[in-house]
C-alpha cells in the first residue's frame, strides 16, 4: 500500500443526478475531493510528469464522465469513477472519494458520501 497521494480539491462539475423526476430535467453541482495513493519516489527523484499522475488528465476524466452520466444516485457516480481511476491510472494504487451534493438539503451547507476503493489484483 502506498501512502504518497495527490489530492484533487473541490472539483466542481455540473451533472443530471438524481431519483426525482424535476431532477433529471435540471443539471445540479456536485463537488469531488479526490485523493490518489500512489509512490511519489520516482517523480521526486526525475522530476518527471511521466513519473507520477497528472491530476489534470485525472481531473478531465472525472469532468466528462460525471457530465456524460445519468445516475439516480451519487453512489454510483462515486463507484463508476472510483473504477474508471484505478482502470486509466495503473500507477494509483486505491482511491479515496469524497462526493459532494450541495444543493440535495436546503437547510445543509452539503451532504455527499465518501468511498475508499483500492485496486484488486485480478
Amino acid at each position: 500500500m502506498h501512502h504518497d497521494t495527490i489530492f484533487i480539491k473541490g472539483l466542481a462539475v455540473d451533472a443530471v443526478i438524481g431519483v426525482f423526476d424535476w431532477e433529471k430535467e435540471i443539471k445540479q453541482p456536485l463537488v469531488f475531493d479526490i485523493e490518489l495513493y500512489t509512490d511519489l519516489k520516482k517523480a521526486s527523484l526525475s522530476d518527471d510528469l511521466q513519473d507520477t499522475v497528472c491530476y489534470k488528465t485525472v481531473s478531465d476524466g472525472v469532468i466528462a464522465l460525471t457530465e456524460e452520466s445519468r445516475f439516480d444516485l451519487i453512489e454510483s457516480l462515486a463507484e463508476q469513477v472510483c473504477e474508471h481511476i484505478l482502470k486509466s491510472q495503473s500507477a494509483v494504487s486505491a482511491v479515496k472519494l469524497t462526493l459532494h451534493k450541495p444543493d440535495a438539503v436546503p437547510a445543509a451547507q452539503s451532504v455527499g458520501l465518501s468511498i475508499y476503493r483500492q485496486r484488486t489484483s485480478s
